[in-house]
């Protein structure tokens, strides 16, 4: 937190001390006075405005000693040791924006500062520049105050005329043509479609690593593991996922950020669960970055269709057993009937994504389709997580609901949540689950935890 203090003070052309026994790397490099000490009261003389970063009894320190001196706090996450609250500023073209909560929730300051920020237009410098030739014009002419908003969205709207772009309603509703040198933004920016695999940052790929540290911007969705996200050390980001069927971003929304972005020259990061081309979305995503002419590549993830079944003892396909597997969409009966259709009972191996709230209703629909209610079934909750857990039962258990208090279908509620902690799971169907039963029956010592509903 006092690094990140620290470059905003910078960018404002502070003269900045430091004094921390210890610094980051980051300090070091800025360029800054540093004292490795503990701090004493008098290292507040000459200074106007002091940040405590510091343990409350540190802070509660360094306020005292300010109080004195009649200089403003700002204590990082300590109101009761503040005297000033600073805001989350964004600059642009001249243009300063600054949100503040009062010290009391300085996460959501950040998002809003964030939010805002990727909302501005690219060219408010020619906005600002306009302002400016307008407001000398007026006070020359005697302009009255109340006739200078219409006029200068006039003025806004002349910017744009050739490319027939207006300004609409009461606010600005303009964006030109990009000039040369945000076509040479644009071909800075990129965007990454990265799969997060099944939860276990180990299970992270290379490349995908390497894109979430070199990453400006991060869109990441439900399930991602804060883990995960600590790779993105320099990045912004925003949730984007979708929970208890609420999304957080339109997928149009999503579009429209990782655009703006990557044609603002920044480099970002479309985080998803498991593989981005597997009910992920990402095959829409790369579309509308290909028709804007966004340059991006995927980075394949370990899809839970697959690491799930596997992280619980059961291979997908098993030679005498079952020689093909079928990934379904389980959340909605439109999408999940006809896949299965055409796909003959107890025919090949199951594995459904996304349908923990619809297992009865889809085991249901498998034995009306002429399914075995005998055939072996799983379900793998939280996959490669430490809190992984498998029930294994048969088609009819689940689709009857019926299991003891004590099994685990019952925890599976609508919308997929465990308390406020949402979590993850993959259903399993057919001949290959009796194999990791058997697996288990054989093996010297437990090697997985499971739940069983016979």
């Amino acid at each position: 937190m006092a690094t990140s203090k620290l470059r905003a003070l910078i960018e404002t052309g502070a003269h900045v001390r430091v004094i921390a026994p210890v610094v980051t790397p980051e300090i070091e490099a800025a360029g800054v006075d540093i004292a490795r000490r503990a701090f004493v009261p008098a290292d507040l003389d000459g200074a106007w405005l002091v940040v405590a970063a510091a343990t409350p009894e540190a802070n509660r320190e360094v306020a005292a000693a300010a109080e004195a001196r009649r200089i403003f706090v700002n204590a990082v996450d300590d109101p009761a040791n503040a005297s000033a609250f600073l805001s989350g500023t964004v600059r642009r073209g001249g243009v300063t924006i600054a949100v503040s909560t009062s010290g009391r929730a300085p996460a959501l300051t950040a998002l809003l500062r964030e939010a805002l920020d990727s909302v501005l237009p690219l060219d408010l410098d020619a906005w600002m520049a306009e302002a400016d030739r307008q407001r000398a014009i007026w006070r020359r002419d005697q302009v009255p105050m109340a006739a200078r908003k219409p006029r200068l969205l006039e003025a806004l709207n002349g910017l744009y005329e050739e490319t027939g772009l207006k300004a609409t309603g009461s606010g600005l509703r303009v964006q030109r043509s990009r000039p040369a040198e945000d076509e040479a933004a644009a071909r800075r920016g990129h965007v990454s479609l990265v799969g997060a695999g099944p939860g276990d940052p180990a299970l992270l790929t290379r490349k995908a690593i390497a894109r979430l540290r070199a990453a400006d911007l991060v869109l990441y969705d439900a399930l991602i593991d804060d883990r995960i996200l600590r790779y993105a050390r320099k990045a912004q980001r925003f949730f984007a996922g979708k929970r208890a069927g609420k999304h957080a971003m339109t997928q149009q929304t999503i579009h429209a950020v990782m655009i703006r972005a990557a044609r603002r020259g920044r480099r970002v990061v479309r985080l998803k669960g498991g593989d981005p081309f597997v009910f992920g979305r990402g095959g829409e995503e790369a579309l509308a970055l290909g028709r804007a002419g966004v340059p991006f590549d995927v980075v394949p993830g370990v899809s839970s269709a697959i690491a799930a079944p596997g992280l619980a003892g059961i291979p997908v396909t098993h030679r005498g057993v079952s020689s093909a597997f079928l990934v379904v969409s389980g959340h909605d009966d439109e999408a999940f009937r006809p896949a299965v259709e055409a796909l003959p009972p107890n025919g090949a191996t199951l594995v459904v994504l996304m349908g923990l709230g619809r297992s009865a209703a889809i085991a249901a629909t498998l034995v009306e389709r002429g399914w075995s209610p005998g055939t072996p079934a799983a379900i793998v909750v939280d996959a490669s997580m430490a809190n992984q857990r498998v029930w294994r039962g048969t088609l009819g258990q689940l689709a009857a609901d019926g299991l003891d208090e004590k099994g685990v279908v019952p925890l599976f509620t609508s919308g997929e949540k465990r308390g406020t902690t949402p979590f993850s799971g993959t259903i399993i169907i057919g001949d290959v689950v009796a194999l990791a039963e058997a697996d288990e029956d054989t093996a010297a010592g437990p090697k997985r935890k499971y739940v069983t509903g016979s």
